[in-house]
This record gives structure tokens, C-alpha cells and sequence, in this order.
């Protein structure tokens, strides 16, 4: 389902404006399924376990502007699948971004607060099974061992990029929510010899939980692999500077990142996740844990449907 490889850029402008390391950027906001990004990569992987077993209705929940849920609305789409979405939050007076899409896409959605959407899940599920369909329920961000293999894949994919354009990457940039995708490329960089640091800007969660929850899954999806045990714990870095006010909530830091990027590249980031790390790598930058003579790739994972549900904030 992916359109894959994704482009692998230099950000010639940016670099030359913070006066500090050479910086890429890897567009997973290009992978296809309504606008993309990097849930787009997992749910090649979670689709596919679907319709081996016989599933015909995906079941997914998230935040009301959640790209996982989107995306999952056109996954489902393209393979002829029904699709619920249990949204965590309340419904908002107007359907914007990732809602609209969602609704466009055919996704049927349920409203539940974060408390209570494993019930809502469990109800969905069996009503659709009374009436004779066979449910698929994939987890938060698509963030098992299934989902995080498109990411062992996906530094592959990278490592190949690297190697044909004779680019060697220190570190390796990116929003961290659900930890999958983390997950994915800290098991990627053992497999397919990444020697570089990679490091996850946590959009809403404390460093030490994340990075907990994306060993645990590392290991798992490594198991899942047959990979025997890799030395994985230590790969997992995670970086809670850039929390703000809270997930979603749009502070100076994601303003100026989105600006920034869209001013000087003609990339559009997001507000809640590519926009908070992009706003991280900035600082950072600015700070100097990054210098000249270096090298960061900046692994952009989509989002941008987004960003009309944030204008008020943003402009």
C-alpha cells in the first residue's frame, strides 16, 4: 500500500539558517493512504495479518485528529474493508483535518473518553461479530510487533538511501508518540548495521515510560522476528525537553518549527508531532548537543492533514 521509498532529502536552507549540522530528512509524509505518514509503513504489515485471517472490519482507535486513525480509514478503504474508529476526547463542533478525512474515507466513529475506550473496543467488536463480521482490532498507533516490523524494514530502506548517496548519518531525529516506530528502527539499526544514534522526541509521555514501553516492544518485535536477543535496551534514547503544555497543546516551540520548515524548505509539518520535534531538533541545534561537521536526518512521519484543526493556533 505504501509508496515506497520514500525521498530521502537534504535540507540545504535550514541547514545554512541555524548554523549548525547538516540536516536530511526522510518523507514518510509521502507514503500514500490520504495525505500519509509513517502508520502508512505499519499497516502494510497489520492489513495483511487481517485478511490472512479472514478479518473483514478494522477496528483502531485514537486521538480525535489522529493520523493512525486516518490512515487506518484509508487502509481499510483500499482493501475493501469496513473500519471503526473509537475516538478518546470530545466530538468537536466542526469536522476538520483528520476527522473530515476520516468521514470522507467511510470510517464508522464512536466517542469514548481515554478512561474508557478499551469497553468501547470490546463493544464494537462484539457487535460486529453478532452480526456475522469477523473484527480486527489494532492497537494504539498500530504499535505491536506486527505494526513496528515496517520500520525494522524501513531502515532498510534507509540504509540502502544512505549508502547510493555516500551519507554517513549521526543521529536519526524524530517524533516518538506510541513508540513503534522507534521500535521498528532501533531493531532495524542492529539488523541492517546503523551505527548511528537514535533519538525519539517524546510528544507527550515522561523519557523513562517511553522508553520502557519501546524496549519492551523492541525485544518483542525482535522475538517476533526470529532475531534471537540484540542488545537493544541501549539503543533506545528518548529526549521529554519538548512536553509543553501537554499532547496538543500548540505552544511557540511547534510554531516557529512549522514556520520555519514551510519558509525555508516548502515542507509542511504538523502540529502535535512532527512540528514538536522538529521544534526539539531546533533547540538542540541552537544549544549546540548538535555541531558543524555533523550530520541529522530528520525522519518526518506525516501529520499534516492536521493542520487546519489547529489554525486558530497556529497563524
Amino acid at each position: 500500500m505504501a509508496h515506497l521509498p520514500t525521498p530521502l532529502e537534504r535540507m540545504e536552507r535550514l541547514s545554512k539558517h541555524l548554523n549548525g549540522p547538516d540536516l536530511y530528512i526522510k518523507r514518510d509524509d509521502q507514503t500514500g493512504l490520504a495525505t500519509g505518514g509513517n502508520k502508512t509503513r505499519k499497516l502494510e504489515f497489520l492489513v495483511a495479518d487481517a485478511l490472512a485471517q479472514g478479518c473483514d472490519h478494522l477496528i483502531t482507535t485514537g486521538a480525535p485528529q489522529s493520523n493512525h486513525c486516518r490512515q487506518t480509514a484509508a487502509a481499510a478503504a483500499k482493501v475493501g474493508l469496513g473500519c471503526t474508529l473509537v475516538l478518546r476526547g470530545e466530538k468537536p463542533a466542526q469536522d476538520n483535518g483528520n476527522l473530515l478525512l476520516d468521514k470522507i474515507l467511510g470510517a464508522h466513529i464512536y466517542w469514548t473518553d481515554a478512561q474508557h475506550y478499551p469497553e468501547m473496543i470490546a463493544e464494537v467488536a462484539a457487535e460486529l461479530r453478532a452480526m456475522g463480521r469477523k473484527p480486527y482490532i489494532i492497537p494504539l498507533g498500530g504499535s505491536n510487533v506486527m505494526g513496528a516490523t515496517g520500520y525494522v524494514l524501513a531502515m532498510q530502506e534507509l540504509t540502502e538511501q544512505l549508502a547510493a548517496q555516500h551519507i554517513n548519518v549521526d543521529f536519526i531525529v524524530f517524533a516518538s508518540g506510541s513508540g513503534g516506530t522507534q521500535a521498528g528502527l532501533v531493531v532495524g539499526a542492529e539488523v541492517y548495521g546503523f551505527s548511528g544514534h537514535i533519538l525519539g522526541i517524546s510528544v507527550h509521555r515522561p523519557a523513562e515510560e517511553l522508553k520502557m514501553q519501546v524496549a519492551a516492544l523492541a525485544t518483542a518485535t525482535a522475538t517476533h522476528l526470529g532475531l534471537g536477543m540484540l542488545p537493544l535496551a541501549e539503543r533506545v534514547e528518548i529526549n521529554d525537553d519538548y512536553l509543553g503544555g501537554g499532547y496538543a497543546i500548540i505552544g511557540e516551540t511547534e510554531r516557529e518549527a512549522i514556520k520555519l520548515v514551510a519558509q525555508l524548505e516548502g515542507i509542511l509539518l504538523d502540529p502535535v508531532y512532527t512540528g514538536r520535534a522538529m521544534g526539539g531538533l531546533i533547540d538542540l541545534i541552537r544549544w549546540g548537543a548538535f555541531t558543524r561537521g555533523q550530520s541529522v536526518l530528520f525522519w518526518h512521519t506525516g501529520g499534516t492533514a492536521a493542520l487546519p484543526a489547529f489554525a486558530d493556533k497556529l497563524v
